[in-house]
């Protein structure tokens, strides 16, 4: 499988082919090979992209959904709680599950959607749909793409859960096909839209935190009985820790960091370096929960408990990545935002600014809401009441819904689900090189240095 894309690519400061250089990485001992799949390092020679897109305003979003199992009939009820919605079709492989869904439209006052449930890919029927406008997808990782791919392709908005894609082969498909259809490719990223996220950016924009420097964040969450309890996610999820090694859910850390630092508008991510400690945790905690007999206890975990990833930008930042799932420990995304006039962080919610707060002591975040908590949430936080994850999954449900009503720029774009993505594939890379630094591709072609802002300036 190819993991870059087609035609020429750039080495350092040379052109080369594809072939040219896996003939010099090889001859020089540098290929290396992940999860059974050969990886290369050249970089994508730069190429014209169209301007950012602009689509009409609609008087309702006719929605397909592909994947309603946990985090997708999330999604649903929030759908159903927002005007100028209509869900026209279901997809998932568990035909009772889209059954469920059909139950939950129809009591919500809408017709009975269609329903998908032939095969794996039944959701390319559900694309082909001429009454939809856009797909959303909350399938396991592997489908993201080619759902997503199906429906701008068949003229739709896609939108898909997190990660966008696992590899960088993945990230130019998603970044060429949107382009290519002129239509809009959204990563749902719920945690850049909790109210301390939010309150984060306000403060960042607001200039109190100072020129950003450095940040901090990391998904550090106990994934083992998840892994291990034989539904959901196990299903699937538990393979990606027997294959592969390194920061294989990078996203829900790196967004609010990668905001604040106007990623992809006015700097990008150039490179990183990353490593893994020893892979011990699901082995054990298999054969305390199985018997050191069993299979599961016995099989070989290619990922290590912790992967560290150090990123540094192209304007000088840097910032610290780490992913955490095989521990026992308490739930962190660390979320650190540090500039040259102060400091604020999560788990604990923490703040300290320079000539405002008392010296070299912490301050509270909520101490900080009355004057800058984020308009999105001063608005419109009442209506997410009782939704998943503290009212941030329908903040991007609503959010993305009204960017396509009102034909607005949506808050993130495919570059940012690209960008943040793309740290699954350079993370194992660099983990299999001995920490080998590892260059980001530039999905905008240079555009990041033009590039306005666009995640909630206002509301």
């Amino acid at each position: 499988m190819n993991y870059m894309k087609k035609g020429e690519f750039k080495n350092g400061d040379r052109a080369c082919s594809r072939r040219d250089f896996l003939k010099k990485s090889a001859a020089a001992g540098l290929s290396i090979t992940l999860g059974g799949i050969s990886l290369s390092s050249c970089k994508i020679k730069p190429k014209t992209i169209p301007v950012a897109m602009k689509i009409a305003p609609m008087d309702k979003v006719r929605l397909g959904f592909v994947g309603v199992g946990l985090q997708g009939s999330s999604h649903i009820r929030n759908l159903l709680r927002i005007e100028n919605v209509e869900i026209k079709a279901v997809c998932d492989v568990v035909e009772w599950k889209v059954a469920r869904i059909q139950k939950w439209v129809e009591e919500a006052g809408q017709p009975k959607p269609e329903s998908y449930f032939r095969s794996e890919t039944d959701f390319k029927r559900l694309c082909d749909r001429g009454d939809l406008d856009l797909v959303m997808t909350a399938t396991p990782w592997k489908w993201h793409v080619p759902v997503c791919v199906a429906a701008m392709k068949a003229g739709k908005h896609a939108a898909t859960e997190v990660p966008a894609a696992v590899t960088l082969d993945e990230c130019w498909e998603l970044v060429e096909t949107s382009e290519g259809t002129n239509r809009h490719c959204v990563m749902l990223e719920n945690c850049c839209y909790s109210n301390r996220a939010l309150l984060t950016l306000n403060i960042v924009r607001k200039g109190l935190l100072g020129e950003i420097i450095n940040g901090c964040a990391g998904y550090l969450h106990d994934l083992r009985e998840i892994k291990f309890n034989g539904k959901n996610e196990a299903l699937w999820r538990t393979a990606h820790s027997v294959t592969r090694n390194g920061n294989l859910y990078p996203t829900h850390g790196l967004g609010l960091v990668a905001e604040a630092m106007d990623i992809n508008r006015g700097d990008r991510f150039d490179y990183l370096v990353s490593m893994s400690c020893n892979s011990r945790g699901l082995n054990l905690y298999a054969a305390k929960k199985f018997g050191k007999n069993d299979p599961q206890a016995k099989q070989k975990y290619t990922l290590g408990d912790v992967n560290t990833s150090l990123i540094r930008t192209v304007k000088g930042r840097t910032l610290t990545l780490i992913h955490d799932t095989n521990s026992p420990r308490p739930y962190s995304r660390i979320d650190r935002v540090q500039g040259t006039k102060g400091i604020i962080e999560g788990y604990p919610d923490r703040i300290h600014i320079e000539e405002r707060s008392p010296a070299h002591r912490w301050e509270t975040v909520e101490s900080y809401m009355d004057e800058y908590q984020h308009p999105l949430w001063k608005n419109i936080g009442h209506l997410a009441k009782g939704a998943g994850h503290g009212g941030m999954d329908f903040l991007e449900d609503y959010r993305l819904i009204e960017a396509l009503l009102k034909g607005r720029y949506p808050d993130m774009d495919v570059y940012d689900a690209a960008a943040w993505s793309a740290v699954s594939e350079l993370s194992e890379r660099s983990v299999a090189g001995r920490s080998k630094p590892m260059d980001f591709p530039d999905f905008t072609r240079g555009n990041w240095k033009t590039n306005p802002q666009i995640f909630i300036p206002d509301m």
